[in-house]
């Protein structure tokens, strides 16, 4: 009950913000639970992600250290955010949200560079995906990459790919994650160049803080 409140909320607040939202691709969203994958650009992106997918409700990763205070704590579990521990995971980060996937009420949102600021995907995505009988989809953001340049009212645009399912024999060794990760990577760059073939994207913030980082030293 709070999720759809406050996911109507959202969508009211980022419409008088920045107007309306363009969603491409809506039908190839599969009717059970999934994992939606894609680049990470921006703090809010994720929120543009299950904006787009709704009406099915996501859970999230989110680093166990946004989980201290009693406020953000109970926020986070009524929005379905589970913490990670990002320097040693633990098994509890691949056991948890196969045990939501396997309910069938949620899907998850993870982005497999685990960072808005590396491009490296990682292997988590594929092996709960495997474990949980899920398939992946692919989604990609484009549009302002702070909230201060929401207000400039450009428009923001969410492109979801075909699932892509994981085969139970698959291995996910080097060769196997390598395998799942091409895929996922040439989901991003069609959808990408689907949305605009002219697309570059740039990581305002980090390259923010290297130029702090360098100015420092």
């Amino acid at each position: 009950m709070f999720y759809s409140f406050l996911r109507n909320v959202i969508r009211v607040i980022l419409f008088i913000v920045n107007g309306k939202a363009k969603y491409l691709n809506r039908e190839k969203l599969p009717e059970g639970p999934y994992i939606l994958v894609g680049p990470h650009r921006t703090w809010f992106d994720p929120v543009y992600f299950a904006l787009a997918a709704s009406p099915r409700k996501f859970g999230f990763m989110a680093k166990e250290e946004l989980f201290q205070g009693s406020i953000f704590r109970w926020l986070l579990h009524h929005v379905n955010g589970f913490p990670v521990n990002r320097e040693h995971p633990g098994p509890s980060a691949i056991k948890t949200p196969v045990r939501m996937l396997r309910q069938g009420d949620i899907s998850l949102i993870i982005f497999p560079s685990g960072s808005r600021h590396s491009q490296e995907l990682k292997a988590g995505a594929a092996v709960i995906a495997k474990m949980a009988k899920v398939p992946l989809v692919p989604a990609v953001y484009q549009g302002p990459l702070t909230f201060k340049r929401l207000f400039s009212r450009k428009r923001v645009t969410v492109a979801f790919g075909d699932p892509i399912t994981i085969d139970r024999k698959l291995k996910l060794d080097d060769d196997g994650q390598a395998s799942v990760e091409r895929q996922m990577q040439d989901a991003f760059n069609q959808l990408d160049q689907q949305i605009n073939p002219n697309f570059h994207y740039v990581d305002v913030t980090g390259e923010k803080k290297a130029e702090k980082a360098n100015k420092e030293h």
